[in-house]
């Protein structure tokens, strides 16, 4: 079963505390399981398994005339075998791997197929987490079923046949019927009277949706309503729902029998911020109890946990905490229910004590820039403490008057959450941990929103501790791990070196199907060049996407540059017949990487996130453009920070960091063209760094061709021969 992973992507909210955005390591485990919900304390550790039969099994189906090949006339790919041997081997010995696997080696199956055998013979989970919604959805709609078709082809397999799978979703993006049924009991004092028909709205949907998943609901429910009758919340539980009718309740059942459990990276996080397996006193595990897991796309873990590791309260997330309580505008909440006006009042005082201190942080430190790195204690004095001290107090003694209940247990959570709160901002505000990088972010439509943010400097520790340390098989593997020729830094980067790694290079046949062609004389992007670089930017994309029938993928490293050359072509691509799109207009990648393959020839703008996962077969996608090598701002505090501690280390801070993450981001970016064996098409690089500076061998060397064309405005007319 497939599910839209849109909200959960690209709201942080549903993956995080849904009111605070808050990440505190070691302080979210007093509540976050409960809004979670992957705790039960009826879970331990399953006896004794009988040996696995993956290292054999897959021995055969992957082999040269072996089961897959014979079976279903799968082409034998000796990559993709190598890759399943060492996989299953790592699963059967519960170690860590790494295994890099060029485009079209057929990972998916290599950890699959043996990952099911080994969960079905040892009663264990498999747990495949990807970066993308494309790879999510390819995995459940493609993957999964051929590897059903693989078991009942061949009878020595044919008991893994009936393996079950499941996607995770966050708790907040299903239907709690009890919550309903409380929200529809109490809507006079929770509501206002105009919400009561949205409210109807959403009954009316519970008795026909299937899943009870907030996508399936159209027009979406209102923020306001949905937190109200959501699972995410300790209301929410065995103890108190129906599993027959709660939808969310009915999904963790269906998990608990999965062999086969698929979750996006950022959800993983924030299950292993929240405690994980460990949290439930599981020896082995990360999710579950002994569980085993692969990182699919996992060169972006590093960066994924780097943000999940850390603090993120906002200013919105504590506004919208402490009006769940109560709201003085419309004089609802659950202390309007359950509270007096003493309860009230203490939240009215919390709500001016949080525009307060946020308001100042806005006003007096977030006026010139959006982001701002704090150095040193006392950013803002602590208005908001007291006032959340006496809520926290307030909020549990109105719980301890209450019987055991859904209302009970849902008070308690709250305190929790003021709590978990409270406890990030003293942390914040005291800049204590010389391990972390402290900061402000200004966002939001009218640049309103306050964040406090951290982040650890070295992400390694907090990998071992929650993944590779956990006595489980961890397979990390991509199409890009390596960095300028060596897997060595990524694994030093996630703290794995000693694990084994292993590269197999794609089979794809590159020289054959792949030109390169590299711009000689568009001007360095210096300060002084600006004007003239962007000038030949804008001039070479047109020139370049023009000229090649199929569709082009152009990737920016600058929204700016992007809008500013969009503004100057769009206009010439469509009198040209050209669909064109761009990022940031109002359409998902998953979207516009849909439009682009439906059209053939459009012409896409992209930026960050297109440089990896875009998957677009075929002419529809014929041509990707860089247009400047991928190196990130140095100016941001993770970076920042990153490079004082590698120099006072005595390190280089731009060979160990900026160049490593560079050259991986360019061939994930290089990468989105040749996605099958029939595709062809053009690599045309726009940065003469690449020529000019002595790191640009290593972007070429990165390259899976040997070659390149030398492009420069007096011979592109002759030289630049798309293929037709």
């Amino acid at each position: 079963m497939w599910r839209d992973f849109r909200q959960s992507y690209s709201n942080s909210h549903d993956l995080r505390t849904p009111h605070l955005h808050l990440h505190v390591p070691g302080l979210m485990r007093c509540v976050a399981p409960l809004m979670i919900g992957l705790r039960d304390d009826n879970e331990h550790l399953p006896p004794q398994a009988p040996p696995s039969r993956a290292p054999e099994f897959t021995a055969r189906i992957f082999a040269d005339g072996g089961w897959l090949h014979d079976g279903l006339q799968l082409e034998h790919r000796p990559q993709q075998e190598q890759m399943a041997r060492a996989t299953a081997a790592a699963y059967d010995a519960d170690e860590v791997l790494l295994f890099e696997a060029g485009t079209g080696v057929g990972k998916s199956l290599a950890y699959l197929l043996p990952g099911i055998i080994h969960a079905t013979d040892q009663s264990r989970q498999l747990i495949v987490s990807t970066h993308t919604i494309s790879l999510q959805e390819q995995l459940e709609t493609k993957d999964l079923p051929l590897c059903r078709r693989v078991f009942r082809s061949t009878p020595e397999l044919a008991a893994y046949a009936d393996f079950k799978s499941a996607v995770l979703v966050g708790k907040a993006n299903y239907l709690c019927t009890t919550r309903l049924a409380s929200a529809l009991r109490d809507r006079q004092e929770l509501f206002a009277t105009p919400e009561h028909s949205e409210l109807q709205r959403i009954a009316d949907w519970a008795a026909k949706t299937r899943e009870g998943l907030r996508h399936e609901l159209s027009p979406p429910p209102s923020p306001e309503i949905w937190e109200w009758v959501n699972a995410d919340s300790s209301a929410c539980s065995r103890k108190h729902c129906n599993c027959e009718s709660c939808f969310y309740q009915r999904a963790r059942a269906r998990l608990r029998t999965a062999q086969v459990i698929i979750v996006n990276h950022s959800l993983l996080f924030a299950h292993i911020n929240a405690g994980g397996a460990a949290e439930k006193g599981a020896a082995r595990g990360v999710l579950f109890p002994d569980d085993f897991v692969v990182l699919d796309e996992a060169h972006t873990i590093p960066e994924v946990a780097t943000d999940h590791f850390g603090l993120r309260l906002s200013s919105y997330g504590t506004e919208r905490m402490l009006k769940y309580l109560f709201n003085p505008k419309n004089r609802r909440g659950l202390l309007a229910k359950h509270g007096g006006p003493m309860d009230q009042q203490l939240v009215i005082d919390a709500l001016e004590a949080s525009e307060q201190f946020f308001g100042f942080l806005r006003e007096k430190l977030l006026v010139k820039h959006s982001i701002v790195r704090i150095r040193s204690e006392g950013a803002a004095e602590p208005w908001l403490d007291e006032p959340l001290q006496k809520l926290i107090k307030a909020v549990g003694a109105r719980a301890d008057k209450l019987d055991e209940g859904p209302a009970r247990d849902e008070l308690l959570e709250q305190r929790g959450r003021l709590k978990t709160c409270q406890t990030g901002l003293r942390q914040w505000l005291g800049v204590a941990d010389e391990g972390s990088v402290y900061w402000l972010e200004r966002s939001g439509r009218r640049q309103q929103i306050v964040t406090l943010r951290t982040a650890p400097l070295d992400i390694a520790p907090h990998l071992r501790d929650h993944l590779l340390e956990r006595g489980t098989s961890i397979l990390f593997t991509s199409a890009t791990l390596a960095m300028g020729g060596g897997i060595e830094p990524f694994q030093a980067r996630i703290g794995a070196e000693q694990a084994r790694a292993v590269v197999v290079q794609s089979p794809f046949d590159f020289d054959r199907n792949m030109r390169v062609f590299v711009a000689a004389d568009v001007p360095l992007p210096s300060p002084g060049e600006a004007r003239l670089a962007l000038a030949a930017l804008t001039d070479y994309i047109r020139f370049c996407t023009l000229r090649v029938a199929g569709g082009s993928l152009v990737l920016f490293t600058s929204y700016q540059d992007m809008r500013h050359i969009a503004a100057a072509l769009q206009e010439e691509f469509t009198a040209a017949g050209r669909p064109f799109f761009m990022q940031g207009e109002d359409l998902s990648r998953t979207e516009l990487t849909r439009r682009l393959q439906e059209v053939g020839n459009g012409i896409l703008f992209g930026t960050d996130s297109f440089w990896a996962g875009v998957d677009v077969p075929g002419p529809s996608l014929s041509q990707v453009i860089i247009t400047r090598l991928p190196f990130d701002p140095p100016s941001h505090p993770i970076a920042e920070a990153r490079s004082e501690w590698v120099r006072d280390r005595g390190g280089n801070p731009f060979n160990e960091l900026t160049l490593p993450d560079a050259l991986m981001k360019f061939r994930q970016g290089v990468g989105r063209l040749i996605r099958s064996a029939t595709d062809h098409g053009l690599i045309t690089i726009l940065d003469t760094r690449v020529l000019a500076k002595t790191y640009g061998r290593l972007f070429l060397g990165c390259l899976p061709v040997a070659e390149h064309t030398r492009l420069t405005m007096a011979n592109r007319d002759t030289v630049f021969l798309p293929y037709n």
